[in-house]
């Protein structure tokens, strides 16, 4: 059965996120300065500019170049996750976009307004301060899904626990 509409409307966001990798494979992470996820570690990422009619992947690359110096293009983009966010923290709606940059950042980029960097384990990410809903979605979204792509939608409505549904999963690369 489908959950309930609420009875104010919200505003609609549409972000992405790109998580980065190192060569050992370690994760590019920012520990946040801002709101959303103050004080918690994150992937980087940001809104796309719809006023100007960017795409998710521009918006990818470009949220790269700004937080990390590194240059990338849509090619090195690879697109893992679709998720529909309904009442993120009962303020709004998010389209998410996930990618994974197949480009490697060795270098530890300086520290930004928005935060300061680190290269994270896998492992290593379940020990830092990170967003319940990262740590009970994103997270486990990234170990299942970074070489293939789902589609997902999630009620994050306050008060109630967090449901997930997946609308659609692809086969990764080279899978028939």
């Amino acid at each position: 059965m489908a959950a309930q509409l609420p009875a104010t409307s919200l505003s609609y966001k549409i972000a992405v996120l790109v998580f980065l990798e190192n060569s050992a494979g370690e994760l590019l992470l920012i520990l946040r300065n801002k709101a959303p996820n103050l004080g918690s570690w994150s992937p980087i990422g940001g809104k796309l500019e719809m006023g100007l009619g960017e795409s998710p992947f521009e918006c990818a690359a470009r949220e790269t170049m700004e937080e990390t110096g590194h240059a990338i293009s849509p090619a090195d983009l690879h697109l893992f996750c679709m998720i529909a966010e309904k009442a993120y923290e009962g303020a709004g709606h998010w389209l998410m976009f996930l990618f994974r940059c197949r480009n490697p950042i060795d270098t530890l980029p300086p520290t930004i307004d928005e935060g300061r960097f680190g290269f994270f384990s896998r492992s290593a990410i379940e020990t830092l301060p990170i967003p319940e809903t990262d740590r009970t979605a994103l997270w486990p979204i990234w170990d299942q899904y970074r070489d293939r792509f789902v589609a997902l939608r999630a009620d994050c409505a306050p008060g109630q626990a967090l449901h997930i549904e997946v609308e659609q999963i692809t086969p990764g690369e080279g899978a028939r």
